[in-house]
């Protein structure tokens, strides 16, 4: 029979050995969801982004369907501000984007 002592120190380095590998194995996938996450919150972004233009024009043609009038200039200008907004928006989440991913390489 082994001693005691010989049982004792092996299963403690048979546990540290399983224990290295679970935490590497762990890092790795939190590395790999680190590098997805800005294309993911782009694509969810962006998902958004043509989600509200086409709210925005289904509001516009209610609109002019219920008052039977032409575009509004001042309705166009409050669009082309909220896209100027959201593209500004995207640049940021871009810009967000090159330093997390900067930060992981």
């Amino acid at each position: 029979m082994t001693n005691p002592d010989y049982l004792l120190k092996a299963a403690i380095k048979k546990v540290s050995d399983k224990l290295n590998e679970i935490l590497v194995e762990k890092i790795e996938e939190a590395t790999n969801i680190a590098q997805g996450a800005p294309e993911i919150l782009k694509k969810e972004f962006d998902s958004l982004k043509e989600s509200i233009i086409e709210e925005a024009s289904r509001m516009e043609k209610a609109e002019n369907i219920q008052t039977n009038e032409p575009n509004d200039t001042f309705e166009n200008s409050k669009i082309k501000k909220a896209l100027y907004e959201i593209e500004g928006i995207n640049k940021q989440i871009d810009l967000f984007n090159k330093n997390i991913n900067n930060q992981i390489k």
